[in-house]
């Protein structure tokens, strides 16, 4: 591919700006940081409808902005030479919107906590990963950063993680992530790979 990824790059700094806008805030800001770049059913019920964008694009830990940017990097630069960059932006910005709304709706309909908010890129980046390893299905990533397993089978596996995550917060335990984002996004990539890439694909093989 000869196009430079340099999208990639532009969303890892609008990142970093607003994961710095999070941790020099004062309390005002803080409030209005909270109003407008996180996601929640009762954020959405309350008219907020932007935040289904801008909370993609915000992180307020430093492992959890590094991690996903990390990951961005890793995968989207490649995507988006696959893609070009503005299908790339319109798919980004699709996985990341469905992440939002799926972590809204699955806090309010399955677990019963509609105030919980989310942040992050996870949605979006989930999408990337799935879209990645449907595309290049063989090709060899790091499973937990540490094994060595083919992309399909290692996607498919996050998904099962996912899939147990979410159904142990239902039950009152899990982990404070965001796995109905991470489903959404996943399956933003699934659709855009089965009704729109894999008519391209043989130009790629």
């Amino acid at each position: 591919m000869s196009r430079k990824p340099w999208l990639v790059s532009l969303i890892i700094a609008i990142n970093v700006v607003v994961f710095l806008l999070w941790q020099t805030a004062n309390e005002a800001r803080l409030l209005n940081l909270e109003d407008n770049f996180t996601v929640s059913w009762n954020g959405l019920a309350a008219g907020r409808y932007w935040t289904l964008l801008t909370s993609v694009f915000s992180h307020n830990v430093l492992f959890h902005v590094l991690i996903n940017m990390f990951v961005l990097r890793s995968f989207g630069g490649l995507i988006e030479e696959v893609l070009g960059p503005w299908r790339f932006l319109k798919f980004y910005l699709a996985a990341g919107i469905m992440g939002s709304l799926a972590h809204a709706m699955v806090s309010n309909f399955y677990i019963g906590e509609p105030a919980v908010a989310a942040v992050g890129a996870s949605g979006a980046i989930a999408g990337l990963v799935l879209v990645f390893s449907l595309l290049f299905p063989k090709e060899k990533i790091l499973l937990f950063a540490l094994i060595p397993v083919p992309a399909l089978f290692g996607a498919l596996a996050f998904i099962g993680l996912d899939l147990w995550g979410l159904t142990a917060q239902a039950q009152g335990g899990g982990l404070p992530i965001g796995h109905g984002a991470h489903l959404g996004g996943a399956a933003m990539g699934i659709l855009y790979y089965f009704f729109y890439l894999r008519r391209f694909r043989r130009q790629w093989d």
